[in-house]
This record gives C-alpha cells, structure tokens and sequence, in this order.
C-alpha cells in the first residue's frame, strides 16, 4: 500500500501524525480496565490469566482488520456510520449504526467520569461524586475543544504515565523474583474444578472488553496524516502493544500474588504494589486516576467527532457540524456530547454503564465487518489496506459469540437507547419535510466525492 500524493479536502485540521495515532490507540484501549481485570480471569481461570488474554487479542484483530481496510478506503470522520451508509444504501441502518457508536462513547465517558470519582480520587480529597463527575467532565470537553494537536498531547502524557504504571508492576514483580519470593509455577495453573478449554472461553469474553477502543480512532481519520499509510501501522502495532502489556502484567501479578487474593479483590494490581513494598498505594491510585482520564478524553473525541461527521452526512441536525474559528474543532458537537454525558451520569452506576457501552459496540462490529464485505465491489481510485476476506467473516462471528453472552436487561437497556435513535430519526424525517424536503432518505444529499464525503 502506497500513500497518495494529495490528501483529501477537510475543514478539519490535519495534524495527527502516526506516532500520535498510535498513542491515541494505545491510550484508548488499555483505558482503566487492566486495573481490575486481572482479578476477574484470575476468578475464571485461576493463574493462567495470559491465556484468554492472548485469545482476547485475537478476536479484537479481526475486526480490527476491518477498519484497517475501511478507513483507508473511506478515510472521513463518522467511522462506522459512514461505511453502513455505503455499504447497506439505507440511511436509517446508517444512523442506528452511527448513533449506537455514539450512545457507547457518551455512556463509556460517563461511567469513566463516576470511576474517575469514586475511591480513586477519594484518597486525595473527599467530595460529592457526581459533582466532581460533572466537573471532571467539563476539563475534558475545555481540553478536547482546544484542539486535537493539545488533546493528542496530553494522551501522549497520560499514556506514558498509564503504561508506566503498568510496567512498574512487571517491575516489582521481577523485584519479588529476585528476591527469592513469589511462584511463577501459578501463570500455568488452572483453578480447581474447572475445564481449561471452557474457562479460557469464558475468560476470553471478559477479557475482549480490554481491547475495546481501537474503534474510536476511526473517527478521527480526517484529522491523520497521510491516513492510508500510516493508520493500518498504528492500529496493528497498538493493538499488539496493548496485549504484550496486558500479558505481562498477568503473569507478573499471579507471580507475586495468589490468584485467589486477586479474584476477591477490587483493586488487584494495588494487591500486587503491597506485596512487592517500596511503592506508596497513593502513588499508584494516582496512576490509575490517570488512566481514566485518558480514557474519557479519548472518548469524548471520538464522540465530539463521530457527532460532526453525522451532521455532515445530515443524519444529525446540521448544528453540530459547526467549526470553532482559528481552533478549527467541532465545538456544537464537543457540547452537545457532554451534555448528555452529563445526564448519563444520574442514570446508573458504572458496571451497567459499561455493559450497556459493550453491547453497543458489539452491534457496530458486526455492521463493519459485513459492510467490508459488501464494499468490495466498490472500487476506489486509491490504494488502500485490504484484509484476507475470511477474517472480518471471523469478525462477526466472533461478535455474535459475545452478544450470545450478553444478560437480558443488558438487551433491554441497549434496546431502549436503540427506540430513541430510531425516534430522533423519524422525527428529523418529519422535520424535513415539514420544510420542504420531500425526498424522503434522499435528502440526506452525497457531498462531493473530492470533498471526501459519500457519493451515491
């Protein structure tokens, strides 16, 4: 795959180098989660806690595969939104598709702004959590509508920070070793009275909900550099990067403590900081308070970009595709997806933020995968990134293998976010005719191709 000579127009600006889109990713997709997640497979598998970590890692890069081939073939800001409506020709499968993406990043910025809150940030100072959810929320849409150039940096900042965090537990761990303590003969046992195969599978599903986040960065492809070339390069090696960190930080925590303690822990890698010494626990839960707000940061760009892209496209209201002069960010769409992020925050507690946000995403993966396949027919000037054709098939196996798992009043929360896109989109329909629109979906008018938006 080769770069072209001139990349498309955008009004967006385009200062997203590849090194910076490779910590984008890096940065969205460890998030928070590690921190607790050791414990969970801990509790499913026993010590071998690599295993469904090396499974999860696998599933992720099918799918992402297909982005790789769909974002450099149709390199604009929406991301999934944008190739459904391509591929499936129907703007509403498109604005489900673009509004459940949405949904997932404001309801994941929420439940990460209630983590930022909780017993984290309560060991430094005591106050009411949902006000400093909300404020939390306010830093990052002030930070995010700066620009993208200032928001990428601080990633940069938080993600060394977060990754560091991460190895210093490998550290300790070869610290503990050193010494004489700790059993690395555990990272090959299994928990008692399970089956191996069964509970790696089990784990496995847990363990994809960590390599979620690789998906955002589509949304800012408008805003990369040379995207064709160097996008496939830092989703791949971000994503390999990721699951090298989470391996070893699996295996250094069942070393240094016993798999048991972990699973009963909610805090399991602070269990490992306790027992190697030397590290203050605040010093860590700062690390870790780092982290989720790398995590939201990330969140609400894509959010604040996807929004932009759809009002582009006229599947949102044409406000949010309003510019900030000289910054040059989508401003409407920064405030419009904080506000409902704020809301979200009285709506429910993280765990069933977060499993909503899951399923969400699960629904777009399988739209992305069967759109590359549908796009293939659809032949493009440029080169571009193209996956082995059975994989994005893999891809929404694998995703219908995770739905299979979901509980019911995930489905029913998930379902009820679903009735009130389809709402707001009939009723746009209805608004436009009201205003002389009578193309019915048609009027979802293409922009130039040159422009680098959707041609029909």
């Amino acid at each position: 795959m080769t770069a072209t000579a001139n990349e498309p127009s955008t009004r967006l600006n385009r200062t997203v180098s590849g090194r910076l889109l490779y910590l984008f990713i890096l940065g969205d997709v460890l998030g928070a989660g590690v921190y607790a997640l050791v414990g969970e497979l801990a509790g499913e598998v026993g010590g071998a806690v690599w295993l469904p970590l090396l499974v999860a890692l696998g599933l992720a890069l099918l799918t992402a595969g297909s982005y790789a081939e769909l974002v450099t073939k149709y390199p604009r800001a929406g991301g999934a939104a944008v190739f459904a409506e391509r591929a499936f020709k129907q703007p509403i499968v498109s604005f489900l598709v673009g509004f459940s993406m949405l949904a997932a990043g404001v309801t994941s910025a929420a439940g990460l702004s209630l983590a930022f809150a909780g017993d984290y940030f309560a060991a430094f100072v005591d106050a009411p959590d949902r006000l400093v959810a909300l404020l939390f929320l306010t830093a990052v849409a002030l930070l995010n509508a700066r620009g993208i150039k200032e928001s990428l940096g601080a990633n940069v900042v938080m993600t060394v920070i977060e990754v560091g965090g991460l190895v210093l537990i490998v550290v300790l761990a070869a610290v503990v070793l050193g010494r004489g303590d700790g059993e690395p003969g555990r990272a090959v046992q299994f928990a008692d009275g399970v089956t191996p195969a069964l509970a790696v599978l089990s784990a496995a599903i847990l363990a994809y909900y960590s390599f979620v986040g690789f998906e955002t960065s589509a949304n800012v492809a408008e805003e990369v550099k040379d995207v064709r070339r160097v996008y496939p390069r830092a989703l791949f090696g971000a994503l390999v990067t990721a699951g090298v960190v989470y391996l070893a930080v699996g295996v250094a925590a069942v070393t240094v403590v016993d798999p048991e303690t972990l699973a009963g822990s909610t805090g399991p890698l602070l269990e490992v900081v306790s027992a190697a010494g030397g590290v203050p626990a605040w010093l860590f839960s700062l690390v870790a308070l780092i982290a989720v707000a790398n995590g939201a940061l990330l969140t609400m760009i894509m959010s604040s970009r996807l929004a932009y892209g759809m009002a582009e496209q006229r599947l949102l209201p044409s406000v949010l595709d309003r510019v900030l002069p000289g910054r040059r960010t989508p401003w409407a769409a920064i405030v419009a997806t904080t506000l409902v992020a704020m809301v979200l925050v009285f709506t429910g507690d993280l765990a069933a933020l977060a499993e909503t946000v899951v399923l969400l995403l699960l629904l777009v993966f399988i739209s992305t995968n069967v759109a590359v396949l549908v796009l293939r027919k659809d032949h493009v000037e440029h080169e571009h990134f193209r996956v082995v054709t059975v994989v994005p098939w893999l891809g929404v196996a694998s995703c219908v293998l995770l739905l299979s798992q979901q509980s019911g009043a995930t489905w029913l929360r998930a379902g009820a976010l679903l009735a009130l896109g389809a709402v707001l989109y009939l009723a746009m329909r209805l608004a436009r005719r009201g205003n002389g629109h009578t193309g019915g979906d048609a009027d979802a008018a293409p922009r130039d191709d040159a422009a680098g938006g959707v041609t029909r």
